[in-house]
């Protein structure tokens, strides 16, 4: 199943799990509770405060060699959304990534995301964990705060 075809389909309209395929197309759901929402929220919130060009997007899907994975809030440059605005999923990353840990993530899934992330083309890889503590991440390894976004703070706060 493709990822369009996905989209479309009434009946996954509705599904209260977050969807994603793996790199053989089949549907890998994970359940994502009011508090994983909640920081979705607030940092879509703060990024659109700080940001003074390029888009917020959240439950952004990028297409990747494991299958087409879903980033929980990302940002994108002026010129990424001019050259991507259309596709679903992107084919390229959006410069920041940001995952929300659930329960059910393990440190192993977000490691892969990162490294498919990374591969096609983001700049930046955020997590927040259960009490909102950031980390961030480039391709080379940990950063002690945001490079793009230098005021984004240390713990997002609910």
């Amino acid at each position: 199943m493709n990822w369009a075809s996905i989209c479309e389909n009434p009946i996954l309209a509705n599904l209260p799990y977050k969807i994603q395929t793996d790199k053989w197309g089949n549907i890998v759901m994970s359940p994502a509770s009011n508090k994983h929402g909640i920081y979705q929220a607030k940092i879509v919130a703060l990024l659109s405060q700080l940001m003074q060009t390029g888009t917020v997007i959240a439950e952004c899907s990028v297409e990747t060699s494991e299958g087409t994975k879903v980033a929980d809030v990302a940002w994108a440059s002026p010129q990424f959304i001019q050259t991507n605005k259309d596709m679903t999923p992107f084919v390229e990353a959006p410069e920041v990534c940001v995952e929300i840990l659930s329960p059910s993530n393990t440190i192993a899934e977000m490691d892969e995301k990162k490294e498919l992330y990374f591969a096609r083309g983001c700049k930046e890889f955020w997590v927040c964990d259960s009490a909102g503590t950031m980390k961030f991440y480039k391709n080379t390894g940990e950063l002690g705060h945001s490079l793009i976004f230098n005021e984004f703070p240390q713990v997002v706060e609910i």
